[in-house]
């Protein structure tokens, strides 16, 4: 019996997710889903409800008792705080797709396979969009005259919504787990709320008196009108369901845009902007309002920007929104930066690196002292990366200080400050005094101006590790910009370690995606021929409910890291050009920004097109 070293207790701040649960081999809408895991099958859930964990998956035929008996023990040295069935998959005896199908039979929760269900409408009719979409639950089966609904939930520890449809609706509810993908695609398919619960809404916009008051009038609303149309009930519906949406799809950015004839709204999903349903075009300055009311700004101030922050908790997770406004030509534009904390996965594992890469970017955040910079276009993932490390290096041994402009996550164990510049609080000041809170790891939101630069300087040289961004096309194009900004070479090579560049690209959808042979035009952008994709593969997606039809779900990282040694330090010295700084790179080993997106593609990760887009021609 293995009984090597190990750590039960997980990271702090880590989070495991909700796995996907097993298919059942028969398909069967009725079945227990968790055949697949188990050749025979497991028992009946009346033989496993109630029961301890551990005799749960011995029944199961996951472990042993012997294999029990040892967590068992383990737990008695450790105390009770840490749960049986956690320290049985750190032993390595259960996976946690194991773990929680166990806790789900524990409960009483059938398994099933959604994917042969048929769903009847008056299931769907019986539970409200709003709570199917916000609480992850499906209903699959209702019968009227007994109020028996069934209903298909993500997690065994969703009870909230049980507890809902029991509470409002006085409904009988037997409750199942299913595949959290297959729950989520049929939730979309069947409900498509955002659809029916726009028009309904901007029916309701065009029928409201205190809203047909705005038309015609511009700049001379008073502000007991814009506060009455602010607060009147379809603009609050119409802002929570926009919000709501937005969380569901992921969207990074939501846009609220006045024009001269017309009012848009947008979602920032992967880096793409959607436009959606438009409202009427006279309710811009109301909804304007409503969005400063929830973010506590000034709505009598119509001629300036404002910045504020939203806090919402959405299906039990916490999410904030930055929000700015800006007065333009026909009202105030607003956009509300989405910061899902739940959805951010700051883990250096999860950003997409290759193992090689992942490597460099550890021996470069484990360094004593000197600079590391993470170079990229706004919005190309900077800000996750170096949180990703400071997550990484934040232990009780470390004192981290940030200076942000804003801070855009909170990290516990870290103290941030956030740049405030009507108050002179810049990021030299805060820098300054930073270096008397006895920090060992800095993090300057960005190197902007020649002071910001000196200062990191300084920091590296007495002893500190300092993490900032650049906005470079690439790696070897940063020290030309450190120099332009009026760093001295000998101190560029004294203090830069390594210089991390990278750019996202859209993953292709799991669910849709096709193999096909790009066309000669499509490698000639890749400066590819035909004769040097022999034998590879090539993917695109087609387009599904799983994506919204885009062909693409999620995004990852590209990553170009250079590091530093004494002959590219001679070489910076003697001002070399960028081209020649590039060319040295790639003789020691560089992976550019484009041969790593050719080897995601040859992965079958993302596409021609993304790696187009968001990848330089290589020059030299």
């Amino acid at each position: 019996m293995a009984s090597a070293p190990v750590t039960p207790n997980r990271p702090a701040g880590s989070s495991a997710g909700t796995p996907s649960v097993p298919k059942s081999p028969t398909g069967g809408g009725n079945g227990v889903a968790g055949g697949a895991a188990t050749p025979g099958g497991i028992p009946p859930i009346s033989e496993l409800q109630g029961r301890p964990i551990g005799r749960v998956l011995t029944k199961m035929g996951k472990v042993t008792r012997e294999q029990v008996v040892e967590a068992l023990n383990f737990q008695k040295s450790r105390g009770k705080g840490v749960p049986l069935g956690r320290i049985l998959m750190d032993l390595g005896y259960i996976k946690e797709v194991d773990l929680n199908v166990a806790l789900a039979a524990q409960k009483g929760y059938e398994l099933i396979d959604l994917s042969s269900v048929n769903i009847p409408k008056e299931a769907i009719d019986a539970v409200p969009a709003q709570i199917a979409t916000t609480h992850k639950v499906l209903p699959i089966s209702y019968d009227k005259a007994s109020k028996k609904i069934t209903v298909v939930m993500a997690s065994q520890e969703n009870f909230q919504a049980i507890d809902q449809l029991r509470s409002l609706f006085q409904y009988n509810v037997t409750a199942k787990i299913g595949d959290p993908d297959q729950v989520d695609r049929l939730i979309q398919k069947h409900y498509n709320a955002a659809a029916d619960n726009f028009s309904e809404v901007l029916g309701e916009l065009g029928k409201e008196d205190s809203l047909k008051d705005l038309k015609g009038r511009g700049e001379s609303i008073d502000l007991e009108t814009i506060k009455e149309a602010a607060d009147s009930n379809p603009v609050r519906k119409l802002i929570n369901l926009v919000l709501l949406q937005a969380i569901k799809d992921k969207a990074s950015d939501i846009h609220f845009e006045p024009f001269e004839d017309e009012f848009k709204m947008r979602y920032r999903i992967d880096g793409v902007l959607y436009e959606m349903m438009p409202p009427p075009s006279h309710i811009a300055p109301a909804i304007a309002s409503r969005v400063k009311v929830m973010a506590n700004l000034d709505i009598a101030e119509r001629r300036l920007p404002q910045d504020g922050r939203i806090e919402l908790t959405v299906n039990n997770q916490p999410i904030d929104l930055r929000v700015n406004v800006l007065p333009t030509m026909f009202g105030e534009s607003v956009v509300m930066r989405v910061l899902d904390r739940g959805n951010v996965s700051l883990d250096l594992d999860r950003l997409g690196m290759r193992e090689d890469e992942l490597t460099s970017v550890r021996q470069l955040i484990h360094k004593p002292n000197g600079i590391v910079i993470v170079t990229g276009p706004t919005g190309s993932g900077k800000t996750t990366t170096l949180y990703s490390a400071l997550r990484e290096l934040n232990d009780p041994s470390t004192k981290l200080i940030t200076a942000e402009d804003p801070v855009e996550y909170d990290i516990d164990g870290v103290v941030q400050c956030q740049v405030r510049s009507e108050i002179e609080m810049t990021f030299g000041r805060i820098l300054r005094a930073m270096l008397r809170q006895d920090p060992d790891v800095i993090l300057v939101g960005e190197i902007r101006d020649k002071e910001t630069a000196e200062i990191a300087v300084q920091a590296s040289l007495t002893g500190h590790l300092v993490f900032s961004t650049l906005h470079t096309n690439d790696a070897p194009s940063s020290i030309a910009r450190l120099l332009d900004l009026g760093l001295e070479p000998f101190l560029i090579t004294a203090t830069i370690e390594g210089i991390v560049a990278q750019r996202l690209v859209r993953k292709i959808c799991s669910n849709c995606k096709t193999e096909y042979t790009p066309a000669e035009e499509q490698l000639m952008e890749l400066e590819l021929r035909t004769e040097d994709v022999v034998g590879k593969k090539f993917f695109y997606g087609k387009g599904c409910d799983n994506c919204n039809n885009t062909g693409y779900r999620g995004r990852m990282g590209l990553y170009e890291i250079m590091l530093l040694d004494d002959d590219m330090r001679d070489q910076i010295v003697k001002h070399a050009s960028t081209q020649v700084l590039r060319a040295e790179c790639r003789k020691r080993g560089m992976r550019t920004l484009r041969q790593g997106g050719l080897l995601a593609i040859y992965d079958g990760v993302t596409t021609i097109e993304e790696v187009v887009r968001e990848t330089l021609m290589e020059e030299g």
